[in-house]
């Protein structure tokens, strides 16, 4: 066993960090008018800058800039594809915790004009990141899959007027992303991640439910999602390496959907066509490491073991034997460690402290040179 030289990395992480208390005071002082846009992006600069150098003091070979420019993981990189348009009102997603539920209301969407990108989404952001890690850092950077664009609408949020026919809305999309991605391999990205929490949520009965009360087909649509988010990364440059992350929802600490991945393990392993799975196991909710046995040679999973939703520290013997659980199912070669999700996958952060995160992550790297090398 050995470190590897290319992604995911045997210590990886998902991609959002907390929001350090300045950066979001800044944004306050920005959305009150008492700071321009230009201060503000210095102060995000400034703050990437930090958090680059801590992902290499704790050993990490990846760096991603903790998504400190966005509000949310997923919508402002929606929001910026041609086409795409808020809608009136607010979707209401109903995340769970231990204490009860708690409502994530972003602003609604809608597909109103033909899909597209006209300016590189999140390319002036990679470029920073670029050039701000060291020459032992790969930069990554982590994108919504295409599938998180249809998910929570469905057929509602897509104007018929506009597409009459889903296959064309389909075309179009993967069309818009395999050009983002073309793009991004122009800048020098080597590392790009698909988030997506629908191939996650669709392992819960209640979510295919919701699936179906849309007008959505329950039963195969990860296998569509799979051959679209294909689709997008039929033409991917020469030496980019793609991962795709699926958690139930991370929200102040907080879920979405519950259950193993036992109902799109086959599909998922066998025919989506990235480099490497980052999967949520942190807890009893995930369900067991029996899916892993559909995982073909020559894939990597990532085992989401450490938890991003509290503060307590994992102790290294517990995470090794869970480490030698997964191994169980599928080559321990073929397995790689890290926190289940990302720390803020929206700009308020989970409920755990910055002191917490780094011993989270080096911890991960800890393990991760004890069990591979």
């Amino acid at each position: 066993m050995s470190q590897r030289t290319r992604p995911p990395f045997r210590a990886d992480h998902v991609g959002s960090l907390l929001r350090p208390p300045a950066l979001i005071d800044a944004r306050a002082d920005h959305a009150a008018g008492k700071i321009d846009a230009a201060e503000l992006h210095a102060r995000e600069d400034d703050a990437i800058r930090d958090v680059v150098r801590m992902q290499r003091d704790v050993g990490l070979q990846s760096a991603t800039d903790g998504e400190f420019r966005r509000a949310s993981w997923h919508m402002d990189f929606i929001y910026q594809l041609d086409g795409i348009s808020k809608a009136p009102g607010d979707l209401k997603v109903q995340f769970h915790n231990s204490e009860g539920d708690i409502e994530f209301t972003p602003a609604a969407m809608q597909i109103d004009g033909r899909l597209g990108v006209t300016d590189t989404i999140f390319g002036d952001a990679f470029d920073f990141l670029k050039q701000t890690t060291a020459a032992d850092q790969t930069p990554k950077l982590t994108i919504p899959s295409p599938s998180m664009v249809h998910y929570r609408g469905g057929r509602a949020s897509i104007d018929t007027t506009i597409y009459p026919e889903l296959d064309a809305f389909w075309t179009d999309l993967t069309a818009a992303y395999a050009e983002q991605v073309r793009r991004l391999g122009d800048a020098g990205c080597t590392y790009l991640q698909f988030d997506d929490t629908s191939l996650a949520y669709l392992n819960d009965p209640e979510q295919r439910k919701h699936v179906t009360e849309i007008g959505g087909d329950a039963e195969h649509q990860h296998e569509a999602y799979i051959k679209h988010i294909n689709e997008a990364l039929k033409a991917r440059p020469e030496g980019m390496a793609i991962t795709t992350h699926m958690c139930r929802g991370n929200f102040r600490s907080s879920w979405v959907a519950s259950g193993g991945y036992d109902f799109v393990a086959e599909a998922l392993f066998n025919d989506l066509e990235v480099d490497g799975f980052f999967m949520e196991w942190d807890d009893a909710r995930s369900g067991g490491f029996e899916p892993l046995r559909f995982v073909p040679k020559g894939k990597m999973v990532v085992l989401g073991l450490v938890t991003t939703k509290r503060g307590d520290l994992e102790s290294a013997d517990d995470l090794k034997r869970r480490i030698e659980e997964a191994s169980q199912y599928v080559d321990l070669d073929q397995l790689c460690l890290s926190p289940q999700c990302g720390f803020s996958s929206t700009v308020e952060g989970n409920a755990l402290t910055y002191d917490q995160e780094v011993a989270k992550l080096r911890r991960v790297v800890e393990v991760a040179q004890d069990v591979w090398g």
